[in-house]
């Protein structure tokens, strides 16, 4: 059965990413993929290919009550932890999953090696997220999703597993403005009397200064389309009565 949850979070494991020798496209994809189904990305992580490290941020991720896409080190190399990680904090052993060998057999038969066997070797209690680049499964456990850290193989999986477990979220919307020469003081009072009235939106302001070295402030709402439409409203007759100019982005 579907379920809504609050938020997903993310985690990248994978010292290549941190150290620079690869750059990451694993945030931005999984970012977009869930403001188009209306779930937020509750946090995300990068680690090293640290057991302990993994070990840790695993246990803390599986004490949160959003899901979680963990991408990378489930390969069969031994730089790949990521799998032992899971096993062990969940308490449970490490086995072939009887499934995921009959997917290994159908692709490789006799050429099927210990080595590519241990693609398979997931926690006791997985079940498979279908891969459809070279057929090679990611595994869920519990309310996490661990696929592989090739993005080509990576998004197509995430994909899958957020739309087979879960449900969109509710209708949201994001209305943005922006004042040009304004000082984020000068709109702060505005900003509490919004957040005071419509305690179930998510008001953001972002200063900034511009290339002329003068000051602009973009606000924005997000939270329920109605909700929003009802507090941009409200935001606007405060800045007109103000006398601010702006301009709407959208």
């Amino acid at each position: 059965m579907k379920t809504t949850p609050p938020g997903i979070g993310l985690i990248v494991i994978g010292g290549e990413i941190l150290d620079g020798r690869r750059t990451d496209s694993h945030f931005a994809f999984c970012r977009d993929l869930l403001n188009a189904r209306g779930l937020p990305l509750a946090y995300a992580l990068f680690l090293p290919d640290i057991p302990p490290r993994i070990d840790d941020h695993l246990r803390w991720c599986w004490a949160q009550p959003e899901p979680f896409i963990c991408c990378g080190g489930i390969g069969a190399t031994p730089d790949d932890y990521t799998r032992a990680c899971a096993a062990r904090i969940a308490g449970v052993a490490l086995a072939f999953h009887p499934e995921g060998l009959r997917i290994l057999e159908q692709r490789w038969g006799q050429a099927l090696t210990e080595g590519r066997r241990r693609l398979v070797e997931f926690p006791v209690g997985s079940t498979l997220i279908p891969n459809p680049v070279n057929q090679v499964p990611g595994f869920s456990l519990r309310h996490g999703h661990f696929v592989p850290g090739f993005p080509e193989m990576a998004r197509p999986m995430m994909t899958w597993a957020i739309d087979t477990y879960y449900t969109s979220g509710p209708d949201a919307a994001r209305h943005t403005l922006l004042l040009p020469g304004a000082k984020e003081s000068e709109v702060t009072p505005i900003m509490e009397d919004i957040v005071r009235k419509f305690p179930d939106l998510s008001l953001s302001s972002l200063p900034r200064f511009t290339e002329s070295g003068g000051t602009e402030v973009e606000l924005s709402l997000h939270g329920l389309r109605a909700n929003v439409a009802e507090g941009f409203a409200e935001l606007r007759r405060h800045l007109d009565a103000g006398k601010f100019c702006y301009e709407v982005k959208g």
